[in-house]
């Protein structure tokens, strides 16, 4: 912003961020704010802050998804799929925000396959502007969009046709990988039978229709809805952000500093967001060197420390950042065992890194970590010949491909057909983000998302005035966000197939919930009203109306 916007030198600007809660997307644009205070500042020559408050935020911060879309889907009269047309138009706002104009097209047309082996495809995607706050990247950011277009056809087309849900997926999913999607992107591994066997066994979709008569004795409608996602994450590579006319690389950048002492001081251009980095980045690092995680420090949200950053968003955090945390590792490594060796008085090929130690192959001769750390900066006995004194690599790593983290949510709903209540009762996702590293972290995301995405269907929604254009959800006495008790005990699970092309082999996991959920939920309401479509948010004016609707249709 700094270099293009203002004309600064970026090394003249140092930018200080060390924890800024959650974003969820909202916090990656460049706000007009930011460039006011920047130019401001120097023109006085003094500091200068701004706060926004949160009515500010709900009538300027960029709004998430606002699609109006049309699609088909193409079968056999055996339920194999064999064409799909969709046309949206999306709302960009009253002017294009930093990403808008990418998220309804690069990051939503090219999802549209989903797990299946549809073969032709049909995008059209006509952007327009509104009187709304401008609509950017919002949690999954295009990936909920596409999923919910082609979860709903699915599902639909499952009930036409009278088939099981779960059989016209098995029937059409990807079995052999890597796949050429019709829709540009190339997935390089999944198993989605697999995830979908799990989530069908968690959900414990054999006992459904016991549950759903109990309902109906009860008064209530209860349903059963599907979704079967797939997302491009690991957000990259930047020959591809090129070719759309990106002016930025999306690369990550990540430097190890060991200290003499064998202690590690990791820096790194991924920002925290409360994913909890400073953990899975320090798990990473302490099972590659094989040291203690209490010796290891993460340093990130500070341009005056770190190499260079490209950010957090696209869950790529883990596959891009920790990538190139990696890497500059085995270049720690690989310089190590060249002074090990000769320490050692051994061949630099017969030495093995271990559990923390440097091995000389065949023989119990070893020196530890911290010795041969202490070697490169003491380097009294060293190949000053050969090598520079210190420890400290860096690395930067450009991906050569999305990654595709993949899954099956089931969402079983019940509703007061009386008032238009809706309960999830039940909600199941088994998930596929490649490798784990920590696996209670990824949990969290995992309920964090499905929360929102159960949000964006049942009660989240910014509405305008029509007459006046007037922004009536402009505080949370109108806009309503999930509560505890609008959620149930989240049954989650995983199956792994590692990423072929990152040394990590994972995926990514934190926009996973958002971008199943909302399909999911819509796909179980819809089963227990018995209608075709109902517009999200599902709330209970609007359902209470289709009740009566259908009622009415009985009736005649």
């Amino acid at each position: 912003m700094t270099a293009f916007v203002l004309g600064l030198p970026e090394h003249k600007v140092r930018v200080v961020a060390p924890d800024v809660g959650g974003g969820f997307g909202s916090k990656i644009y460049l706000y007009a704010e930011d460039v006011v205070c920047t130019w401001a500042s120097k023109q006085i020559n003094r500091p200068v802050k701004w706060t926004a408050d949160r009515s500010e935020s709900f009538l300027s911060d960029a709004h998430g998804r606002d699609h109006v879309t049309k699609a088909e889907l193409a079968l056999d009269k055996d339920g194999n799929f064999l064409a799909m047309r969709v046309t949206t138009t999306a709302n960009m706002g009253a002017y294009l925000s930093t990403f808008a104009s990418c998220i309804p097209t690069i990051l939503y047309a090219t999802l549209l396959a989903g797990q299946y082996t549809t073969p032709a495809i049909y995008a059209e995607v006509t952007a327009v502007f509104t009187n709304t706050a401008p609509v950017d990247a919002y949690r999954g950011a295009g990936r909920p969009e596409a999923t919910y277009v082609v979860e709903r056809l699915v599902e639909t087309a499952a009930r036409e046709m009278k088939m099981n849900p779960a059989e016209i997926r098995r029937r059409n999913f990807i079995k052999t990988f890597p796949y050429q999607t019709p829709v540009a992107l190339l997935y390089d591994t999944g198993n989605y039978e697999a995830t979908l066997a799990e989530a069908l066994r968690v959900a414990d979709v054999a006992g459904f229709q016991g549950r759903k008569a109990d309902a109906a004795r009860r008064g209530k409608l209860r349903g059963l809805g599907y979704c079967c996602y797939i997302e491009a994450c690991g957000i990259a590579p930047s020959n591809v952000a090129g070719a759309l006319g990106a002016r930025a690389g999306l690369f990550e950048a990540g430097e190890v500093r060991v200290h003499p002492t064998g202690k590690v001081t990791v820096f790194t251009g991924s920002h925290s967001h409360g994913q909890g980095h400073e953990t899975t980045f320090g798990q990473v690092v302490a099972d590659r060197l094989g040291i203690p995680m209490e010796d290891i420090d993460i340093v990130h949200g500070d341009t005056g420390k770190i190499l260079f950053g490209m950010g957090t968003y696209g869950s790529r955090s883990i596959a891009v950042g920790g990538t190139a945390i990696v890497k500059a590792v085995d270049k720690i490594i690989a310089k190590g065992k060249k002074i090990a060796a000769h320490l050692m008085e051994a061949a630099e090929a017969d030495i093995e890194f271990k559990d923390g130690a440097f091995v000389v192959k065949g023989t119990d001769k070893k020196k530890a970590f911290a010795e041969v750390s202490l070697a490169a900066y003491v380097p009294h006995n060293y190949p000053l010949d050969k090598l520079e004194p210190g420890l400290n690599e860096n690395a930067f790593y450009d991906p050569a491909n999305f990654t595709f983290p993949a899954g099956s949510h089931i969402c079983e709903v019940e509703v007061d057909p009386d008032t238009g209540t809706v309960r999830v009762v039940n909600f199941t996702a088994v998930d596929d983000f490649g490798k784990i590293i920590n696996p209670m972290i990824v949990e969290g995301q995992v309920h964090g998302g499905l929360t929102q995405g159960i949000g964006q269907a049942l009660t989240e929604g910014c509405h305008y005035d029509k007459d006046s254009g007037q922004l009536v959800t402009g505080s949370y006495l109108d806009y309503c966000i999930p509560r505890a008790d609008d959620v149930p005990t989240f049954r989650v699970g995983t199956k792994e197939t590692p990423c072929t092309h990152n040394p990590l082999g994972v995926k990514g996991c934190g926009e996973a919930g958002a971008i199943g959920a909302p399909a999911a939920v819509m796909n179980a309401l819809t089963d227990a009203l018995g209608v075709r479509d109902i517009e999200m948010p599902a709330t209970p004016q609007r359902i209470w109306r289709a009740c009566q609707e259908t009622k009415m249709k009985k009736a005649a």
